[in-house]
């Protein structure tokens, strides 16, 4: 919080990742009765050249994605920051997810395949969800582009949907500019988490905090040192000592871990 002190708006990425394991399955992972991974949805924003995570939750069965965003965007509101814009994973496309973002100035990835357009296209598009009522569904700019993938140049088309009035690029650019040092800060997320072929839900929650308290401390090192230098210092300086480092991260995130006994109990 103290790199952010003083910025009341900001840009704000939400997205999936997913920490997978070998072993027996586990019920009520994320919306499936079982499975090997979970799945956790975090809010991250990027200032000075670094990274910040600023939010996350676990996702337990019977989450909804509108449910996921809100409990995102009220961490992140709480802090006092305004959210400047909002750029959402393809995960995250539902009705009722765009009709929450609408509130705020958004782009979102949409799959190509639910909105069946496979052509170059920017114009007003309506959901036709079989789920919802007529009046349910929701209207918005959509964005639709191509791209050629792989040795053969197949062209690929892409999607987004947004609410903002600039000019077709402008969009994706913003698009590619919010989310993509996301991407980066999930990997060093993941390398700062230890090992554990535990499956119990509170503690494999608890080890992924520890893990966003300690990325949360390399970012402010990070422009002195590189990660894998940072992991060893941390061996170094707490291998003596890390029972005691555990208590201070613990009390450093208590907000987070009230969290993780609120979605235990769901």
């Amino acid at each position: 919080m103290e790199t952010l002190k003083g910025v009341k708006e900001i840009d704000l990425s939400i997205d999936w990742t997913t920490k997978t394991w070998y072993g027996k399955t586990v019920g009520g992972l994320g919306s499936s009765e079982e499975g090997n991974s979970w799945n956790y949805a975090t809010a991250t924003t990027k200032f000075n050249g670094k990274v910040l995570l600023l939010a996350f939750v676990t996702q337990v069965k019977g989450m909804t994605k509108e449910e996921v965003v809100k409990a995102l965007v009220e961490q992140v509101v709480a802090m006092g920051f305004k959210v400047r814009l909002m750029t959402l994973d393809a995960g995250f496309y539902a009705i009722d997810v765009l009709n929450f973002v609408s509130q705020f100035k958004y782009v979102i990835a949409v799959p190509v395949g639910d909105v069946k357009v496979y052509q170059e296209f920017d114009g007003e598009y309506e959901t036709n969800s079989k789920r919802h009522r007529r009046d349910e569904q929701v209207k918005f700019r959509l964005l639709v582009y191509g791209r050629e993938k792989g040795k053969r140049k197949t062209l690929v088309y892409f999607a987004r949907a947004t609410n903002l009035d600039l000019p077709k690029g402008e969009v994706l650019d913003l698009y590619n500019k919010v989310r993509g040092p996301i991407e980066t800060s999930h990997r060093n997320v993941k390398a700062f988490l230890p090992f554990t072929s535990s499956t119990k839900f509170v503690f494999r929650t608890l080890i992924f905090v520890l893990a966003v308290a300690l990325y949360s401390l390399y970012t402010v090192f990070k422009g002195e040192v590189r990660r894998e230098q940072f992991r060893v210092l941390l061996i170094l300086l707490f291998s003596d000592d890390l029972f005691y480092l555990r208590d201070f991260l613990l009390k450093s995130i208590e907000p987070l871990i009230n969290n993780i006994d609120l979605f235990s109990r769901r």
